[in-house]
């Protein structure tokens, strides 16, 4: 008996533009299109490794066996491997963090495209780019982005063919740097896929939708011309909008804990005071804060010193998914 095994490393990203919500579920085909940054020093490593002799799929994560919801999420990507390769093997997935998952520092985004280009590449497929996104896409919406290098955008779509992400600029093209304030590291009570779910309970939900494709052209443009200030207006725009959506939902989804708010105040106010800073904070109370490479010992001192914070993680702008 053969066991063929394939080891990828991918980087989370940080969302300016948030992907929210499903125009279907099943599919993860987003309500709206999205625009993020892949975070370079932060990553997954997943090891694929397809074997004749197992009686099912097998997951563990950072040394830990999962099984129940998790494993059934993984294997449902692994099926989708399996449809495209003609095979019937299970797998035995082992997938490493070295940063904290579950907490919105999309660990799901970096979990599934490790996941996805290293069962793809245990299973003898050769995909292009746009396939790689789109199989990472059924196991998680963000996990799409992670796949292309640096600036990416993620399609909407109307289809899963159309729902792809693709590079709008390499990593080298702006010298970003995002200082992740880390109020909590716990799992978050109501992960992102029940979430988006909720999303069509609030009823902002259609105009912000509506409205996503001018904030997305703003985001374009900012980021293509290096422009901060356009940048740090939608970004955080977007944001709050996201975090609406979510306080409106019925059951509403409350994720900000007091330090969270205590630095979008303070955030708000270096930018007053000329620093060029701004955040954005995924579906998790802990709070992304980007800033020109330069600036970024400034800020990481200044997060450090507000009470509530526990740790700051700084990531650079980084590269694609790839095999290790």
């Amino acid at each position: 008996m053969t066991t063929h095994s394939a080891t990828a490393i991918a980087h989370p990203n940080i969302a300016f533009i948030k992907y929210w919500g499903n125009l279907d579920h099943d599919a993860r085909l987003p309500a709206n299109g999205s625009l993020s940054m892949n975070l370079a020093g932060l990553e997954t490593r997943t090891t694929v490794t397809f074997d004749p002799g197992l009686p099912a799929d097998q997951l563990s994560v950072n040394g830990e066996r999962l099984s129940g919801p998790k494993l059934a999420r993984v294997s449902r990507l692994l099926d989708n491997v399996r449809r495209m390769a003609d095979l019937e093997t299970f797998a035995d997935v082992h997938s490493e963090n070295n940063f904290p998952a579950g907490a919105g520092i999309a660990s799901s985004s970096s979990a599934f495209a490790a996941l996805g280009l290293a069962a793809s590449a245990a299973a003898g497929l050769q995909l292009d780019e746009q396939e790689l996104s789109r199989l990472a896409r059924t196991g998680s919406g963000s996990a799409a982005r992670s796949i292309p290098p640096g600036f990416v955008e993620l399609l909407a779509g109307e289809s899963h063919a159309e729902s792809y992400a693709h590079s709008i600029a390499p990593p080298e093209h702006w010298d970003l740097s995002d200082c992740i304030a880390v109020v909590s590291a716990e799992h978050k009570a109501v992960g992102s896929t029940q979430g988006h779910q909720l999303a069509e309970t609030s009823p902002l939900q259609p105009a912000r939708v509506a409205d996503a494709p001018r904030r997305l052209e703003l985001c374009r443009q900012a980021v293509l011309k290096r422009d901060f200030q356009t940048f740090a207006e939608v970004v955080e725009h977007d944001c709050q909008l996201m975090h609406a959506i979510m306080m409106t939902s019925q059951p509403p989804l409350i994720y900000w804990q007091p330090a969270t708010l205590a630095i979008i105040q303070a955030v708000r106010a270096w930018r007053e005071d000329s620093l060029p800073v701004c955040y954005t904070i995924d579906a998790g109370p802990n709070v992304h804060v980007l800033c020109p490479r330069q600036h970024r010992q400034t800020v990481e001192g200044k997060l450090r010193e507000i009470p509530g914070v526990a740790q700051v993680l700084v990531a650079g702008v980084g590269g694609g998914a790839r095999l290790a």
